[in-house]
């Protein structure tokens, strides 16, 4: 029977090959980490590591035996993680995949009331600009716009981001407000991830759909937050949600101008994407949080 100390050991050294970094990692005195692998290469009857300058690197059966014991390691893991789901606390770990533009405007927030409140749980929070659309993910995902259909995962709407056109001040100073949307491609067009490279339809109260094809964009930005910075900055129109645009003016007033106000393109959908069938304890607490923590200006 293998003790898990002396695992967790074996384990640290071989990521490191240091007895002195290895130690500090997980807390320990060298002296007790030396001896928990002495221990270990006692029961097993044969020596793991040995000593090459100043590193300690694995003989052939360290090798060989490393994999068994990463298994044996995430499998103790697993078990732990299983009991907990059987008490009332909520721990253990947890990934949360969010759309790269509400990333920083909200998750980041969310997973700090999220660990506030249940303080032994492990959150990563990871900004995506592709969901993960594997059945077999354990992740919970916030998605912004369309929903891959080949995702199989629960999809719940949490709400929707109306969206207009925007420009700087500055900008429509020197080049003047469009009238209509067919005076869109005399001017820039800022792209975010080529999202509106096959078009954008614009609709009207009263004059129905425009369909604009916008003009080859010369400055196509990955992140949203480089998207705002270009239209506020005055290098031409994009399309901005208008809850980001909001939280944007209310530390920078006076950058951003709704051009064409009566012509809007279609709301985007939040959802929100986690597996199918009896979830962890911890899983059912964060989609809770995220419920509670969709601002008003999203419902419909």
């Amino acid at each position: 029977m293998h003790d898990f100390d002396e695992l967790a050991a074996f384990d640290a050294i071989m990521a490191s090959g240091s007895l002195t970094s290895s130690a500090r990692k997980l807390g320990l005195a060298k002296s007790t980490l030396s001896r928990r692998i002495s221990q270990l290469e006692s029961r097993l009857g044969q020596p793991l590591l040995r000593r090459q300058a100043n590193r300690l690197i694995p003989t052939e059966a360290g090798l060989l035996f490393h994999d068994y014991c990463r298994e044996m390691l995430r499998l103790a893991s697993r078990s732990r993680e299983a009991l907990a789901d059987l008490s009332e606390a909520v721990r253990g770990r947890l990934t949360l995949g969010v759309h790269c533009g509400l990333a920083r405007s909200w998750a980041a927030g969310v997973a700090e009331d999220f660990l506030a409140r249940h303080p032994e749980v492990e959150l990563t929070l990871q900004a995506r600009e592709q969901a993960e659309c594997s059945p077999e993910s354990q992740c919970v995902q916030v998605w912004l716009g369309e929903v891959p259909t080949e995702a199989g995962l629960r999809a719940e709407p949490l709400g929707r981001l109306s969206r207009h056109l925007y420009a700087s001040p500055d900008y429509l100073a020197r080049h003047g407000a469009p009238a209509h949307p067919e005076a869109l491609a005399h001017h820039p067009w800022i792209d975010l991830l080529g999202t509106t490279h096959a078009g954008l339809t614009l609709h009207h109260s009263e004059q129905g759909a425009f369909c604009f094809r916008p003009p080859r964009s010369r400055l196509r930005v990955d992140l949203p937050v480089l998207h705002v910075d270009a239209i506020a900055r005055g290098q031409g129109i994009g399309v901005l949600p208008e809850w980001i645009v909001a939280a944007r003016e209310a530390h920078h007033p006076g950058e951003l101008v709704a051009c064409l106000p009566a012509w809007r393109p279609m709301p985007l959908a939040v959802t929100l994407l986690y597996p199918y069938g009896q979830r962890p304890r911890r899983v059912d607490a964060l989609l809770d949080c995220l419920r509670r923590a969709v601002p008003e200006a999203w419902r419909p």
